[in-house]
C-alpha cells in the first residue's frame, strides 16, 4: 500500500542524480576559476542544493535564505517577506540562488531584487523544477534540471503541509484525498 495522496511518480532518483550530476559539470564549466556563491532558498531547495554542492568542484560557500508570505489586512494578497537573511557578503561575488520550483516567478524576482541590490559581480538562477506554464514574470533561468508538468508534487525537499519532503523521488500528490496518519 503506497504513501496516501501520493501519485504517480513524476522523475525518480536516478533520473534526479544523473540530471543534477549534468547540471552539476555546467556549473563547474562556466565557473571555472572563479569562486561562487551559492545561495539556497529554504526550505524546499535543501536536498538539492546539497546533492548539487557535492558535484561542484569549483571554490565555493553556501548560505541560506528564507521566505515567507504574510497575509495583509485585507487578507486577500500576501506579502513576501524575508524570514532569514544571507550571513555572507556577496557584493562583487558571484552569486548562483539555487531552487526548488520556479513557478510564477514573482518570489523569485523579488529574491533576485534583494540580492541584486547587494551588487553581485554577477547572479545566476538554477533550479530543480521549471513550470512555465504558472510563469508571470520573465526570468533568465540559467540551469533547470527538468521542466514539470502543471502538478502539485512533493518528495525531493518539496512539501505538502511540512511533510514528503524526505521522498527520495517527486511525485504527483493529490491534496483532495483523505490524509491519514
Amino acid at each position: 500500500m503506497g504513501i496516501s495522496g501520493i501519485g504517480k511518480t513524476i522523475f525518480t532518483q536516478e533520473q534526479i542524480q544523473q540530471r543534477v550530476a549534468e547540471v552539476g559539470l555546467e556549473i563547474n564549466r562556466d565557473y571555472q576559476g572563479k569562486e561562487l556563491v551559492i545561495v539556497s532558498v529554504l526550505k524546499g531547495a535543501i536536498y538539492f542544493v546539497a546533492d548539487l554542492t557535492r558535484h561542484l568542484t569549483i571554490p565555493l560557500n553556501i548560505d541560506f535564505l528564507s521566505v515567507g508570505v504574510s497575509p495583509e489586512v485585507t487578507n486577500r494578497t500576501g506579502v513576501v517577506r524575508f524570514t532569514k537573511d544571507l550571513n555572507l557578503t556577496i557584493t562583487d561575488r558571484h552569486v548562483l540562488l539555487v531552487e526548488d520550483v520556479i513557478g510564477t516567478g514573482l518570489t523569485l524576482g523579488y529574491v533576485c531584487q534583494h540580492l541584486a541590490d547587494s551588487k553581485p559581480a554577477s547572479l545566476k538562477i538554477c533550479t530543480l523544477l521549471d513550470n512555465p506554464a504558472e510563469r508571470l514574470l520573465t526570468l533568465t533561468i540559467d540551469y533547470r534540471c527538468f521542466i514539470m508538468p502543471d502538478l502539485f508534487v512533493v518528495g525531493y525537499g518539496l512539501d505538502y503541509k511540512e511533510e514528503y519532503r524526505n521522498l527520495p523521488y517527486i511525485a504527483e500528490y493529490h491534496r483532495g484525498e483523505q490524509h491519514i496518519k
